[in-house]
């Protein structure tokens, strides 16, 4: 790392960095190979709440939302999502037109150009799937190379430990535990927080792509590479 110093005082300083502000997310559709990132809509509820309904597992971690009673609870917490504008929710389609996971870009700090991922869902017909993936892989590159951030984060639960793997998998950069960070649904929340920032984009991208070309997946749809061997083969 180059060291910059103060033209006055000689103390280090940071890097001079463009200031100009990081765009807002916006209502975009990104078409991926297996399928697509879209602006949350309630008419999503119509192919997500069957595929949500009776995964009690995916909402532990997400704070004032599920398991639901019904249809009707789910469709009000889905409205409120879909008028947020932080977090800005969008849902992950497959290639069939039916919605099977949200995700959203939240913590929007345009100034500061930092902004996080969060509030993921990913129903049992999305996980562990080309298209859970590429979500990821979409908004990411959507964040970076559109929008203009030049820090992209990743905060669970510490004890949410299949999101603390995604993150790795993903390939953001553990950066450590905020302990006692919130109270959420009346319980203690220590926070692992993750990132990507802007000049690991372009390995990271390399990366992701390499791991979700149809040749990394066999007549059965197993995937030949791992992302983290992708991730490797590109140092």
């Amino acid at each position: 790392m180059s060291e910059h110093r103060h033209p006055q005082t000689g103390q280090p300083v940071g890097a001079p960095v463009d200031t100009k502000p990081a765009a807002r997310p916006g209502p975009v559709t990104l078409e991926g190979r297996y399928g697509r990132v879209e602006r949350l809509s309630s008419l999503h509820a119509v192919s997500l709440w069957p595929q949500v309904k009776d995964a009690d597992a995916i909402w532990t971690y997400i704070p004032d939302s599920g398991p639901f009673a019904d249809e009707a609870a789910f469709r009000d917490w889905l409205a409120r999502r879909v008028a947020a504008e932080d977090p800005y929710a969008y849902a992950i389609v497959d290639r069939d037109g039916h919605a099977v996971g949200t995700a959203a870009l939240m913590n929007i700090n345009p100034a500061m150009r930092v902004i996080e991922v969060g509030s993921i869902i990913y129903s049992p017909a999305l996980q562990r799937t080309p298209l859970g993936t590429e979500a990821q892989y979409l908004l990411a590159r959507y964040a970076f190379e559109t929008l203009g951030y030049r820090r992209y984060e990743w905060k669970c639960n510490a004890l949410n430990a299949s999101s603390r793997r995604a993150a790795l998998r993903y390939g953001f950069v553990f950066e450590g535990i905020f302990r006692q960070h919130m109270i959420r649904n009346g319980r203690n929340r220590d926070t692992a927080w993750f990132s990507i920032v802007d000049g690991e984009w372009p390995a990271r991208k390399a990366a992701f792509e390499r791991w979700l070309s149809p040749d990394n997946f066999d007549a059965a749809g197993r995937q030949i590479e791992s992302l983290d061997r992708a991730a490797d083969a590109g140092v």
